[in-house]
């Protein structure tokens, strides 16, 4: 009798799990719906399409992780560090066996807006796509016709990934993506007028910045995707460099900043303020300076509307002279190795030297940038096919951890700087995860 009640209850026990197995199994192997046509492939397109489609790579910075210095555009290779292992970014030029050459307008939907490769295979969260998801139908099959048609193939094949099994499962993106990642394009805010929505569509979007400027949750997810969230663009650590605040907070972020500087920025690399380092001078090379005039507004009118946070930024930051010679740990290194190009007063030679007086570097409680740019020195910037003449040396070589610790918290002490001293531990570690900067970046000339 006991042996007949258990096999009912177990067998009405069995149904629920195998309908909520059966759903599960669905949910993670369906294929995302698409608008766009599931039929067209690559055919031939109009020249004009072919050009926006160009832009809109651009905007999108695709070359920065798709590309690598020395090989053809856009053939991959590209090896991202991540918590679970390495992996490596994928050819996505038009080759058909090793590319996207066979992919039709959905698949190429599909895994630019969604995460999700022909056959079901889903995309870590390193392609941004939780990002370009926010890309409009149009800007997409413009980014599908220049991938087609003005990408040369490259029979370049892709490198597996290093993330071990079990971690190295895929269907459990999709329950990410089911929590974190929007599934949406852009929806233009009545209540804006059409300049600050096409900034906010190109930051949120295209221009995909939370990725590196947006802290990060424990499921490595962006604790925000827009202005609705007070994280949005606040500041976070990436990679060994500290992404700063985007945000209008006086000290870390861009509340010093009118909107025109940040247009000058984007345009030129360099204004009064600073000038690009670490990944932004990629992001600088290939993507920011190309952008339209109007779209640069756009981007500065935006940024200037989102507000900072003083209980996180404290008192704005305020000018402090010093005299010229210092006996603190680190003065002596700084007037030797430092003040020729940065000033004994600390305030640079605008706008070719930045100046560290009142830099996010120096005022940001996060010192990683400090110690990655001062280590391995700054790449190569390249502004309308000019690179520039100064570059920021690395000095792993001429200076000590116990050195380079002394001569930061020098710099984050003085002038009314306040971002703390730096430990010579925190150095050591950087210094061997971290490599010098190439002097040789990646600059795309697309066609």
């Amino acid at each position: 009798m006991n042996n007949r009640r258990f096999a009912r209850t177990a067998g009405w026990l069995a149904l629920p799990c195998l309908v909520a197995a059966g759903l599960l199994a669905w949910y993670v192997t369906r294929e995302p719906a698409t608008p766009l046509e599931p039929a067209q492939a690559a055919t031939a397109f109009e020249p004009a399409l072919v050009s926006r489609g160009e832009y809109v790579a651009r905007l999108s910075d695709c070359v920065a992780c798709h590309s690598l210095p020395g090989k053809a555009p856009f053939a991959g290779g590209l090896e991202m560090a991540t918590p679970l292992g390495a992996i490596h970014a994928t050819n996505i030029t038009p080759d058909k066996q090793h590319g996207i050459g066979a992919y039709t307008l959905a698949d190429f939907d599909r895994a630019v807006r969604h995460g999700v490769a022909p056959g079901g295979r889903r995309l870590y969260p390193a392609m941004p796509y939780p990002s370009y998801v926010k890309l409009s139908d149009d800007d997409v099959k413009a980014l599908y016709a220049f991938f087609m048609q003005g990408v040369q193939p490259a029979n370049q094949a892709n490198i597996p990934s290093d993330i071990p099994w079990p971690l190295n499962l895929r269907w459990p993106i999709a329950l990410w993506n089911g929590v974190f990642a929007p599934t949406a394009p852009y929806a233009a805010k009545p209540d804006q007028d059409a300049l600050w929505n096409r900034g906010a569509y190109i930051v949120q979007g295209p221009g995909h910045c939370g990725s590196c400027h947006t802290p990060r949750g424990l499921a490595f997810n962006e604790k925000a995707l827009d202005e609705s969230g007070a994280p949005f663009l606040a500041g976070a650590l990436l990679d060994g460099w500290y992404a700063p605040s985007l945000r209008q907070d006086p000290n870390t972020g861009l509340g010093r900043w009118n909107e025109a500087q940040i247009v000058q920025f984007l345009k030129t690399g360099r204004n009064a303020h600073a000038v690009v380092y670490g990944s932004m001078t990629e992001a600088f090379n290939n993507s920011t300076q190309f952008m339209q005039d109007d779209d640069l507004a756009a981007i500065a009118r935006y940024l200037k509307s989102l507000p900072g946070d003083p209980q996180r930024d404290g008192t704005p930051w305020q000018y402090q002279a010093m005299a010229a010679v210092q006996d603190a740990p680190g003065a002596h290194t700084y007037a030797t190795r430092c003040a020729s190009c940065h000033g004994l007063d600390g305030k640079g030679q605008p706008e070719w030297m930045p100046p560290l007086a009142g830099a996010t570097s120096a005022l940001a409680k996060e010192n990683a940038s400090a110690i990655n740019i001062t280590l391995n020195g700054s790449q190569r910037v390249v502004a309308a096919g000019v690179p520039d003449a100064y570059r920021m040396p690395a000095f792993r070589e001429q200076l000590t951890d116990q050195e380079i610790a002394e001569v930061l918290s020098y710099v984050r002490g003085t002038w009314g700087n306040n971002g703390g001293a730096v430990d010579a531990k925190a150095v050591g570690k950087l210094r061997g995860h971290t490599d010098p900067a190439s002097s040789s970046p990646i600059i795309l000339h697309m066609r």
